[in-house]
């Protein structure tokens, strides 16, 4: 049986016993029924994790005895932020997940023109926590050790201006630029529009704003399957998957 692992926030050191989170401790004991002697792997999403096993299991509260530090070659060398036009319930909550798995290093959900989407700064923090969440669950899936940032919600051209990434992307199925066409990159910014597209005017502030225009072939994609599949191809040409 594949030993649970999960997400443990704060510092986490061979040879010491730390306390299960609350989310830890709902899923590994409520949830999964683990028990005294059961063994667990705990990551904190600075790159590391960690094998261990539980002691004393409450009703409220568990140990974990930590006996020994993994180094997984598991995360990219290519980082990729995406922006990503904020889409409805379940298509956003999508898109952050598969990304996360593909190896996504930082999503930025933006307001567009045409983005559906409206949120006061109470929804926007609240969806904020539920994506950061969407995230380490892919991540504990997946089996990275690090954790995606997920980005306070910012308007398209704040976001323009303020990103930094070696090569900057952004989706248009009305150009023929290929991907190889570009040197290998350290880092991609990726601008994804909402389902409506990005009006000619964004897409104008993209490359105002040193974008290069790209399509990953000649189907128009739906915004929650645009960041998986350029996740997938840009971790294939310049990062790890192949």
């Amino acid at each position: 049986m594949r030993i649970p692992r999960v997400y443990q926030p704060g510092p986490l050191h061979s040879g010491t016993r730390t306390p299960l989170s609350d989310d830890s401790f709902a899923h590994l004991i409520r949830v999964l029924r683990l028990a005294e002697g059961d063994s667990v792997i705990l990551f904190n999403g600075e790159g590391s994790e960690y094998a261990g096993q539980l002691v004393e299991v409450g009703k409220k509260q568990a140990l974990v005895q930590i006996d020994s530090e993994l180094t997984p070659a598991v995360e990219s060398p290519l980082r990729i932020h995406v922006g990503q036009a904020i889409s409805r319930g379940e298509r956003m909550d999508y898109a952050v997940q598969k990304a996360s798995e593909m190896g996504l290093a930082q999503l930025t959900p933006l307001f567009t023109e045409r983005c559906e989407v409206r949120l006061n700064q109470e929804r926007q923090e609240k969806r904020q926590r539920h994506w950061q969440q969407v995230a380490v669950s892919a991540c504990e899936q997946s089996l990275r050790t690090r954790i995606p940032v997920i980005a306070e919600p910012e308007p398209l051209q704040q976001w323009l201006t303020g990103v930094d990434a070696e090569l900057k992307l952004v989706l248009h199925h009305h150009t023929a630029q290929p991907l190889g066409a570009f040197a290998r990159p350290a880092s991609v910014a990726l601008l994804i529009g909402p389902e409506g597209g990005l009006t000619e005017e964004e897409v104008q502030q993209a490359l105002d704003a040193g974008f290069q225009p790209v399509a990953f072939g000649p189907r128009v994609m739906r915004t929650e399957t645009a960041p998986v599949a350029a996740s997938a191809i840009l971790q294939y040409l310049w990062g790890d998957l192949g």
